[in-house]
């Protein structure tokens, strides 16, 4: 068995604030075969979907076959709309919400040792 290079933001120094921290995150994640986002990783921006900055990153994710688990304890406390991204997001094959770090842990390394 492989080991797998899965890592969170934070450990990278890295946040997405606005469009323009992308191409950072997706620089830094080069090689890895997971990450994981917490809410403290992510700017105000990123919960505004009207911003697009949510989208863009998903988009460039999948794009770059990243797996990502996003940590958000509560979905709605960034309004119902967000809340059904999330939950769209349920079965996503490689960008998923999660309420737990030991939920997305254990969805990441099932779904990147595959």
């Amino acid at each position: 068995m492989t080991s797998l290079n899965i890592q969170t933001a934070s450990a990278l120094g890295l946040r997405v604030d606005e469009l323009t921290d992308i191409n950072a995150l997706i620089g830094a994640t080069y090689g890895l075969d997971g990450l994981l986002l917490s809410e403290t990783d992510l700017g105000p921006e990123f919960f505004r979907l009207g911003s697009g900055l949510a989208g863009e990153l998903f988009q460039k994710f999948v794009n770059q076959r990243l797996m990502v688990a996003l940590i958000l304890p509560d979905f709605s406390a960034h309004g119902a709309r967000f809340a059904e991204l999330a939950f769209e997001h349920a079965r996503h094959p490689s960008v998923r919400f999660m309420t737990s770090e030991e939920a997305a842990w254990e969805w990441l390394l099932e779904a990147a040792g595959r």
